[in-house]
C-alpha cells in the first residue's frame, strides 16, 4: 500500500511529526506547501513509488562502498543538501546547523541567495559550501554576490534557472505569509528584502519580494557568467531534454533535473520520470544531478539506476532542523546513508558503479 506524498515513510516520521510540532503553522506551510492544487508536490511521490528495480543476486557483496565524487569533490554518498531559503524560520542556528551538519555527514551544503546567514559564517563551518544564485535582476548586485562566493571559497556554483516569478502558493497566500523580523535575507543589501515582511491580507509577501527582485538568465546571460567564474557551473531546473542540450552549450558542468519540489509550475512532469530523457540527451558530457521529491535511500538508489550522479535533498532536512537542529539534521542525513547502504546490499551493489548499472523499470498495478 502506497504512503500519500505528504506522509514520510518510517526512517523519518518521527523528524516530521516532532517538526510539525515545534513549528508555527504558516512557517510549516511554507516549507511543505506546493503550488496549485499541488499536483506536482503529490507526483512527485508517487512517480518515485513506481520506479522498481531489478535487483542483482550471487554478486559476493558483502559490504556497499556509498562514497564517491559529485563535480570532483569527495561526498560520503552521492546526496547534496539542497538550497533553502530562510532557515532561521525552523532553528535560531538555520543554515549554520544545517551546514555543520552536511560536513560531519560528507556531504556538500548548497547555500540558498536566499540565506538567513551570511556566507562567511557558513564558510566558517568548514562545510563543503555550494553556492545557489537566484538571478537578481540588478546586474552589480548579482555579480557582487558570484564574486563573493568564489572570493570565501564556495566550491561550485548551482544557478537557478525555473523561478521567472514565484509559483501561485495557496497556502502561503491564504496566510497572508510574510518573515518574521528576525528571520532576513543576509546576502542582500539592507532594504531589498523588506518587501517580504510587508503583510498584505490574500498576499504572500514572500512571492511578492520574489517577483521584485529576481528573473531568470537568458542563454546569453549564462553564457556571460560561464566566462567570468572558473568555479563548476550546475544549472538548476531543468526538464526538458532540449534545455539540458542548450546549458550544456553554455558551459554547464552539471544540469539538475528539477520541478522545484512541486513549488513552481504546477502540472509539471516529476522529476523522476524525466531524468532518464535527461540523461540521454546530454550524453555524458556533463554530470546529471536531481531533485523533488526524494524521501529514502531507496530513491538515491533509483535515481542512480535511472542515470544520476547524485540528489538533491530537500525537505526531510528541514523536518530535521525544526525537530532538533544540527543534531536533527544529522540524523535525517544518517538514516538516508544507512538506507542507501542497505538497499546497495539488497540490491547486489558493492559501490556506485554497480548501483548505476542496476535495471529500473516503471511499474503500474495490472502489470
Amino acid at each position: 500500500m502506497r504512503h500519500p506524498a505528504a506522509t514520510a515513510p518510517p526512517g523519518l516520521a518521527g523528524l516530521r511529526s516532532a517538526a510539525h510540532a515545534a513549528t508555527a503553522p504558516e512557517a510549516w506551510d511554507f516549507v511543505e506547501g506546493g503550488s496549485g492544487w499541488e499536483t506536482t508536490l503529490s507526483a512527485n511521490r508517487a512517480a518515485f513509488d513506481a520506479v522498481t528495480l531489478v535487483h542483482r543476486v550471487m554478486t559476493d557483496t558483502a559490504s556497499a562502498d556509498c562514497s564517491g565524487r559529485l563535480l570532483g569533490t569527495d561526498a560520503a554518498m552521492p546526496l547534496l543538501v539542497a538550497p533553502m531559503a530562510y532557515q532561521r524560520l525552523l532553528h535560531p542556528d538555520g543554515e549554520l546547523a544545517t551546514a555543520r551538519a552536511a560536513r560531519a555527514a560528507g556531504v556538500p551544503f548548497i547555500l540558498s541567495t536566499l540565506s538567513s546567514h551570511p556566507i562567511e559564517a557558513v564558510v566558517e563551518t568548514g562545510a563543503d559550501v555550494w553556492f545557489q544564485l537566484y538571478w537578481l535582476r540588478e546586474r552589480q548586485a548579482r555579480e557582487a554576490l558570484v564574486d563573493r562566493a568564489e572570493q570565501l571559497g564556495c566550491r561550485a556554483l548551482v544557478v537557478t534557472v525555473d523561478v521567472p516569478v514565484m509559483g501561485r502558493r495557496w497556502r502561503d497566500v491564504t496566510n497572508g505569509f510574510t518573515l518574521p523580523p528576525h528571520v532576513r535575507a543576509a546576502l542582500l543589501e539592507p532594504g531589498l528584502d523588506d518587501l517580504a515582511h510587508r503583510p498584505a491580507s490574500g498576499v504572500s509577501a514572500v512571492a511578492a519580494h520574489t517577483r521584485a527582485l529576481f528573473g531568470v538568465p537568458t542563454l546569453a546571460e549564462l553564457e556571460q557568467l560561464r566566462r567570468r567564474t572558473e568555479l563548476p557551473l550546475l544549472v538548476k531546473g531543468i526538464l526538458d531534454p532540449q534545455d539540458a542540450r542548450r546549458a550544456v552549450e553554455c558551459g554547464a558542468d552539471a544540469v539538475v533535473v528539477s520541478n522545484h519540489g512541486g513549488r513552481q509550475l504546477d502540472g509539471a512532469v516529476p522529476s523522476i520520470a524525466q531524468l532518464p530523457a535527461v540523461v540521454e540527451a546530454v550524453g555524458g558530457q556533463c554530470e546529471v544531478l536531481m531533485d523533488s521529491g526524494v524521501r529514502t535511500g531507496t530513491d538515491v538508489l533509483r535515481a542512480l539506476a535511472l542515470g544520476a550522479a547524485g540528489v538533491l535533498l530537500g525537505r526531510p532536512v528541514l523536518w530535521g532542523l525544526a525537530a532538533d537542529g544540527e543534531k536533527g539534521v544529522s540524523e535525517a542525513l544518517s538514516v538516508l546513508h544507512d538506507e542507501l547502504r542497505e538497499g546497495m546490499l539488497l540490491a547486489g551493489c558493492a559501490d556506485l558503479a554497480a548501483a548505476a548499472g542496476l535495471h529500473a523499470r516503471r511499474w503500474v498495478p495490472g502489470d
